[in-house]
């Protein structure tokens, strides 16, 4: 079974991993103050880009 020849340095290895971690995804602000993913109804107020979808009763649920 093949090895290396020399020890991959940690310069090498850390370069490697730099695109294994975790993504975390953007959180943007409503205009109610919640935090909310893009693209997604608030889950506080219900109201995605200035037009309510959800109202509070079916919201508090």
């Amino acid at each position: 079974m093949p090895n290396p020849k020399k020890k991959t340095s940690k310069s090498k290895r850390n370069m490697r991993r730099s695109h294994d971690r975790v993504p975390v995804p953007p959180v943007t602000l409503c205009s109610c103050g919640g935090a909310t993913l893009p693209h997604c109804i608030c889950p506080s107020c219900g109201s995605y880009r200035g037009r309510q979808y959800v109202t509070q009763e079916a919201n508090a649920e």
